[in-house]
Order: C-alpha cells, then structure tokens, then sequence
C-alpha cells in the first residue's frame, strides 16, 4: 500500500467536495482527485476505453476512440446493471492508478499527507481500504441539488436521477470518521477545512513516526 498518512474524501453530489479538496491541496495535501484518474483513463486512447467497450458495447465509445461521457453517463444512471458493470471494468484501472499516483507523492518530501478524492469512495469499496480516515463533505439534500444543477448546468431532476444512485446522506455520515459541514459559505467551509487540515498533519506526523 502507500506509507504515507491517507484521507478519503468523499461526499454526495454538489456537497462540495471539489472545493474542499482546493482547499486542502493549498495547505499541503497531495490531493489524487479518483474522477480525473478516470478521465485520464477513458480519453481518446486511454487504458480503460477498451474496457469500457467490453462492458458496455460500442455504444459507450466515440469515434476518436474515447469514452462517451455523455451518453454513458445517460444511461448507467438510469439502469443499475450496466452501472455495476463499467464500475467493474474501470475500477481496478482506476484504483492501480490511484494508488500509483499517491505513492509518487508519498516519496516528496514537501507534502505532509495524501487525499484521495472520489464521489463514490464508499458505494464502490475500490479505494476506501486504502485510507486511514475517511472524509465526508456535507449538506443539506435541497442545497446539494441547487448547487450541482448550478455548476453542470443540468436540471433539478437529473441531479436528482444521479444523487438517488448514491448513497444516502445518512449512510455516508454513518461511515464517516469527520464530517466537512458545507452549509455556509465559501469563508465558513475554508475555516472549517484549515481546522480539520490541522488535525490531519497531527496524525501524519504520529503515523509517520510509528512506521520509522
């Protein structure tokens, strides 16, 4: 695994996720953000199209040869078996990815702990057992919509579509070892990310002087 100390971050739709994950990686995290991973591996000639193409059919591939985001996203969404299939194809790719990347960081000296970001950390399981404590950003359902519909310029529904295929609000922060709450604003969310980023660089430096 990585010896470095390691946080999943993780949260529902439009919570807020990204902009802690910002804020972190200004104070010092080695942030690996699990959604850019896949997109590096379903681009046009990326380690994980072809797979993609098996799971789902020529379908999900365009003709430059990259993932169809688009329509992929359309349709696994609204149809679980197909979800749970790119979910097996793509997530060993992304997870050997992950993991490569966070060692890279592991080896800089600049960098005081790493984070990986994901939505689905918890519903997939792929990266979870990788991280020693596990991060939720939360708010309200209501706000968590506003939010992403504002961001992806889609509407209430869809979001609602996507919100619903992951796991409750409830069950994440059941599963949580800290909970981000994102309700506030910008300045509020910072105040309270500098506070949990301190709390953080504390059990990396005692992990790291238990691994010496």
């Amino acid at each position: 695994m990585v010896k470095m100390f390691c946080v999943g971050l993780t949260g529902g739709i439009g919570a807020g996720k990204n902009a802690a994950a910002e804020m972190l990686t200004a104070r010092g995290a080695w942030v690996v953000d699990a959604d850019v991973v896949g997109k590096d591996l379903t681009g046009s000639g990326g380690e994980g199209v072809a797979a993609a193409r098996k799971a789902l059919g020529a379908w999900a591939v365009t003709p430059d040869g990259a993932l169809d985001r688009k329509a992929v996203r359309a349709r696994v969404f609204a149809d679980p078996t197909l979800r749970r299939a790119l979910e097996a194809a793509l997530h060993p790719l992304i997870r050997a990815e992950t993991l490569r990347r966070l060692r890279s960081g592991a080896e800089r000296a600049d960098f005081s702990y790493g984070v990986i970001s994901a939505p689905l950390l918890l519903e997939s399981g792929a990266l979870a057992d990788l991280c020693d404590r596990i991060l939720v950003v939360d708010c309200d359902v209501e706000l968590q919509i506003e939010r992403a519909a504002r961001r992806d310029g889609a509407n209430a529904e869809e979001i609602r579509r996507i919100a619903a295929a992951q796991m409750t609000r409830t069950a994440r922060r059941a599963r949580a070892d800290d909970v981000l709450d994102n309700n506030g604003n910008w300045a509020e969310l910072e105040a309270r990310t500098a506070d949990i980023h301190r709390k953080y660089e504390k059990l990396a430096r005692e992990k790291a002087a238990r691994t010496k």
